[in-house]
């Protein structure tokens, strides 16, 4: 469908060693166990307080109309509470971008060790590489800040 050659293994057991499948990396792992709790932890409060920042009288009026607790949620407290939440989500998926270059520190090749460390050491031209990288990041988080700066807005209250 791509055009790349793609197709599943599964693992079988040859002369030395086992052959095929899929292999995960420990350091894989271990940066995305790390980034998985901890980005996970901020989002969790983020959302918290966002909930909590819906009046406890919005969920009185919900329940007061006949509304169902989770529809209460779903259509009264979360669109009040999107407006709350957005902002520091925002900051929130940019601190990720940047943690992933931690990734390095475990030893997992990502694109802050390609760039910086392999590309570096076999051109030696410092200037272009880091240019190279940071030009990368930027447009990730330019892309990632365009993207929820347009669903603030979609989301925003709309004035008369």
């Amino acid at each position: 469908m791509t055009g790349l050659p793609f197709s599943f293994e599964f693992p079988k057991a040859t002369r030395f060693n086992i052959g095929g499948g899929w292999v995960l990396e420990p350091e894989y792992l271990a940066i995305v166990i790390g980034l998985t709790f901890y980005t996970g932890a901020f989002i969790a409060e983020i959302v918290r307080a966002g909930i909590n920042a819906v009046s406890h009288g919005q969920t009185e009026a919900a329940h007061s109309l006949g509304i169902k607790p989770n529809q209460t949620m779903r259509l009264v407290i979360l669109p009040q509470a999107l407006r709350v939440i957005v902002p520091p989500l925002t900051s929130q998926y940019l601190n990720l971008t940047k943690n992933s270059s931690l990734a390095t520190a475990v030893g997992y090749p990502e694109i802050t060790a390609i760039f910086a460390g392999t590309s570096l050491n076999q051109t030696g031209q410092a200037i272009e590489i880091i240019a190279m990288t940071m030009a990368f990041y930027l447009s990730i988080s330019l892309l990632i800040s365009m993207f929820m700066n347009w669903y603030n807005k979609r989301i925003a209250l709309v004035e008369r």
